[in-house]
């Protein structure tokens, strides 16, 4: 079972043959092109005891995320604000930014939730979802008719 569904990118639409009216505007204005640039890239790695997941969110730190397992689902999601202001005599100077994101992955029927590790390194949070192990066949009994 994969663990991610493949999902087509939002660019293949631009580069098929009958799409011939094309504007960048429209492209800018689309709420599901907008989400998906605010996605982080994910990479996806199954090993033979594990599955290995890494997301880049750089500028976060590790109290800034929240992880939960609803429903055989791994959501991630993460918020930042960030405000600084500066008064002088003349003027006043006021930043800020918000800076948020969610991913949620359906998990494999194998992935053991109970053993799921997490750590944020260098703007990568990893995740390792250990294998829950295959129940061994049983042979097929065989019943006697009397």
């Amino acid at each position: 079972m994969s663990l991610v569904k493949f999902r087509k990118s939002p660019l293949e639409n631009l580069l098929a043959p009958d799409f011939l009216d094309f504007n960048a505007n429209s492209l800018l204005n689309d709420r599901v092109w907008l989400k998906k640039m605010n996605e982080p890239a994910l990479n996806i790695k199954e090993k033979k005891d594990e599955f290995e997941i890494e997301l880049a969110a750089p500028g976060f730190s590790k109290k800034d995320f929240e992880v939960t397992i609803d429903n055989g689902c791994l959501n991630i999601s993460a918020k930042k604000e960030i405000s600084k202001e500066e008064k002088e005599e003349d003027y006043t100077r006021k930043e800020f930014s918000y800076n948020a994101f969610e991913r949620s992955l359906q998990l494999p029927e194998n992935v053991a939730d109970e053993k799921i590790k997490a750590k944020y390194d260098n703007g990568i949070l990893k995740f390792s979802l250990a294998k829950k192990e295959e129940s061994k066949k049983m042979k097929p009994k065989v019943i006697e008719i009397s």
